[in-house]
């Protein structure tokens, strides 16, 4: 019995039943790596020796409760490295505690089980930002899985993990969840705590789950949610059961039609696919409303002044001092400062601090920054005013599908511009997932995203469930 290629609700089934084991399950999982993880590098690192110690004493009355799921490189897991695919952090840093989302995980049964690959802290849309190893899509290992959380979704695409969690801070969750053909579920800004999470863009960033069907993703949504002290976002919103109304359908429920995301930047394959899946969902009762989202023309611009410019702060204390790997031999602090930063961050972590800063500099914050921030609450507006007459909204996840490795390496503006159809989530802070829907005529995948009024992920995830069953 292959386990590892087995959704979360499947292997809970046998778990309860005694069927098999938690320690299968491990085991399994560390074949399939040790077969296929080398071709597609979508772990860091692992260690099988503490799951197995984990699953021996896994309480399988638990609604996780013996299931293995990986981690992204940026999530911290007590007694693990987290070095957000970074030299800054490689071989320096070992996590003294939990994430909350790993707290969560762990009372829910869960085994957190290896390091997910990632661009370096979390910037990047493919994956190749990482300064460990690129991680390469299952599909055409000559293309990319997508980022910033392509280990995360490769590894479930290539059956070498259960289930993973990442971040989502302008798609990296959705997007690469779309390119290698899973569920990628980005959740209500401040309904997951981002405690133990190393932040990128503080007001954008957002843990999720990436998994094999619907209600694997609803059952970990349900384990990670929740008020936290330890984050000041987090918030006091009551979490509701998200596997209850999955099988309520989707008759009379009104999907809209943003006319601003189905331009001719998507690519017509795209657009054909999802227009067999909007009318799958038209035929299970629901009503396609065409809408409006007017200033989404500005949502990436505005999304590259305030995420560089939060990461310029963030990212501040990774110095040589504070945190990270010190460079040798400096005549003074300057130089200790400059050389550290220099060797330890990559090229596009770079581009984003110097945007950043820039953008914060004196003289320049009102004319940027500032300025993003009114654009941004524009956008959410537009959202606040399409939910009135809709109950959830239906675009492409992204412009193509999954890119050859290094197509747009001297194109930085290009490669931003994946995430086109992504980054308005974030902005407004409301959820959004990624649900396969169909392949392109060289196989690959394609994703439509499901987005919802803020704290409405459970129509988002009824709708994504309707369209999975129907399909």
């Amino acid at each position: 019995m292959s386990l590892n290629t087995k959704s979360i609700t499947e292997l809970r089934k046998l778990l309860v039943n005694r069927e098999i084991t938690p320690l299968e399950i491990i085991n399994d999982l560390e074949q399939a790596i040790t077969a296929n993880d080398r071709k597609i590098n979508a772990y860091i690192s692992y260690d099988f020796d503490q799951a197995r110690k984990a699953a021996a004493s896994a309480d399988l009355s638990l609604p996780l409760g013996g299931i293995p799921i990986g981690i992204k490189d940026n999530i911290n897991t007590i007694g693990q490295p987290c070095t957000c695919a970074s030299q800054i952090l490689a071989d320096s840093y070992t996590s003294p505690y939990d994430a909350t989302v790993i707290t969560k995980l762990k009372a829910a049964g869960a085994i957190p089980l290896g390091r997910m690959n990632m661009d370096e802290f979390a910037m990047g849309s493919t994956t190749a930002n990482s300064s460990i190893k690129i991680t390469n899509n299952p599909h055409d290992l000559s293309r990319s899985p997508g980022g910033s959380s392509g280990g995360s979704a490769a590894a479930v695409a290539a059956h070498t993990a259960i289930a993973t969690l990442g971040s989502d801070t302008g798609g990296s969750i959705r997007q690469p969840a779309s390119h290698c053909g899973i569920i990628g579920l980005k959740p209500s800004y401040g309904r997951v705590s981002r405690y133990g999470l190393v932040a990128f863009a503080s007001s954008l960033d957002q843990i999720g789950p990436c998994s094999k069907t619907v209600k694997d993703a609803a059952l970990i949504l349900n384990a990670i949610c929740g008020h936290d002290e330890m984050d000041a976002t987090s918030l006091r919103a009551e979490t509701p059961d998200f596997t209850a109304n999955l099988t309520n359908g989707i008759k009379g429920l009104k999907l809209g039609l943003p006319k601003e995301y189905f331009s001719d930047q998507i690519d017509p394959n795209i657009t054909k696919t999802l227009n067999v899946a909007i009318d799958i969902l038209k035929n299970a009762g629901a009503e396609i409303v065409n809408i409006s989202l007017p200033h989404t023309q500005y949502a990436v611009a505005t999304y590259y002044i305030i995420a560089p410019a939060e990461a310029s702060s963030n990212l501040s204390r990774f110095d040589g001092i504070r945190y990270g790997n010190r460079a040798k031999q400096n005549s003074n602090l300057i130089n200790l400062y400059k050389d550290s930063r220099s060797q330890g961050f990559g090229s596009e972590v770079k581009r984003r601090i110097i945007l950043g800063t820039y953008a914060l500099s004196s003289g320049y914050d009102h004319k940027y920054y500032e300025k993003a921030q009114k654009v941004r609450t524009l956008i959410r507006n537009d959202f606040t005013t399409a939910f009135q007459t809709v109950d959830a909204i239906l675009t492409p996840v992204a412009p193509t599908t999954a890119p050859k490795h290094g197509l747009n390496t001297d194109n930085p503006l290009k490669e931003y511009l994946a995430d086109t159809c992504t980054i308005a989530a974030n902005l407004a802070g409301i959820p959004a997932i990624s649900v396969p829907v169909g392949k392109d005529e060289s196989n690959l995948p394609i994703g439509i995203q499901i987005l919802a009024p803020h704290l409405g992920e459970d129509i988002m995830l009824q709708t994504a469930h309707t369209l999975e069953q129907n399909l």
